[in-house]
């Protein structure tokens, strides 16, 4: 069983994802996000390794093991492929620049819609993949390891607001609310594409598991937080998503990627 089937037959929430369509097509309100497993058969793990440059095909080479090796040649194999969806051009014929913190993004020559913004993100085995044209954009997955979320490690990269509002939380409700605030804030700095040059504890979000999610404030600008919308991803269990856009008023799509299809 694939980790999406596994998915889908363990999460109501996963139910959302939907197909998606052959022919893409981002309005002037819309975010698709799709979610993709990184396990496929060996055959389509060769088959997407043809669509890579062969710069790329080097750094793939270059993971130590075999599994990291996989994963990063389906999830540069897919994002070519989903990014032809809409572009309407051959997965190999896109050309990637980098911004200076190695944020990717389509180099201008190769794009027909100038406009159009991505991020991607995997963790355990699972990508996601996020698209607009409304503003900047940054998605963040983690798989949910509960060794991970101690007190310790949330007050070395969490505000002091942050820690203060994890700490008062039930202890059965933490889990999910140190996570819900890692991925909105990874996803947030994804979307600036700043890297670790910007240190967590400079801004605060929403954690609490019945809090919508939301940047509050930053301790550079107090006009930055409201340019600014965050929303959970609602992955299945036993992972933690989000999404940040620079926007407001945007309608979010989340899709399934067959990656046997693709």
């Amino acid at each position: 069983m694939t980790v999406l089937q596994s998915l889908d037959h363990s999460s109501n929430s996963s139910r959302s994802w939907s197909s998606p369509p052959v022919r893409p097509v981002l309005g002037t309100r819309d975010v698709h996000v799709w979610r993709a497993s990184l396990n496929p058969p060996l055959a389509i793990v060769e088959r997407l390794r043809q669509l890579l440059t062969p710069d790329e095909q080097v750094r793939a080479d270059r993971f130590h093991f075999e599994f990291d090796r996989q994963h990063f040649i389906v999830a540069r194999g897919c994002l070519r492929t989903i990014l032809s969806r809409y572009l309407e051009i051959a997965p190999a014929e896109i050309q990637f620049s980098y911004e200076s913190h190695g944020k990717p993004q389509i180099a201008s020559a190769t794009s027909q819609d100038p406009q159009l913004k991505f991020n991607l993100a995997h963790s355990g085995g699972l990508a996601l993949y996020a698209f607009t044209s409304v503003g900047d954009v940054g998605v963040d997955l983690e798989h949910i390891r509960p060794e991970f979320t101690g007190d310790d490690i949330a007050r070395r990269f969490f505000s002091a607001t942050e820690v203060a509002c994890l700490i008062k939380l039930p202890p059965h409700a933490r889990q999910e609310a140190f996570f819900n605030c890692w991925t909105r804030k990874e996803a947030f700095i994804k979307a600036k594409g700043v890297g670790l040059s910007l240190a967590l504890d400079q801004f605060d979000v929403t954690l609490a598991p019945a809090e919508p999610a939301a940047l509050l404030r930053t301790r550079w600008d107090e006009d930055e937080a409201a340019r600014w919308s965050l929303q959970t991803i609602e992955v299945g269990p036993g992972y933690a998503g989000a999404v940040a856009v620079e926007a407001h008023d945007w309608q979010l799509s989340c899709w399934q990627v067959d990656v046997g299809t693709l």
